[in-house]
């Protein structure tokens, strides 16, 4: 079964969450830019977490919002 991701708000922080597992103390942590910080598994370097930090303020702006990783789409179906 492929992974699966959910996605919280948090309003006080202005914060989205995008997870395929809660995060662990172990998981390094890495800046992607934009505002947005990927925790990857220490083993494998995958992305398991994603923070949008501001992410009301980017919903405001006029411009494109991307997220700067892929996701392997092969492994959904």
């Amino acid at each position: 079964m492929a992974d699966k991701l959910s996605f919280q708000y948090d309003r006080e922080g202005d914060i989205l969450y995008i997870s395929k597992r809660p995060p662990y103390p172990e998981q390094e942590t890495e800046e992607l830019g934009d505002d947005v910080v990927a925790r990857l598994n220490p083993t494998t370097g995958e992305i398991e977490n994603v923070e949008v930090l501001f992410f009301s303020t980017r919903l405001l702006r006029s411009d494109l919002f991307d997220l700067p990783i892929t996701a392997d789409l092969r492994r959904a179906i």
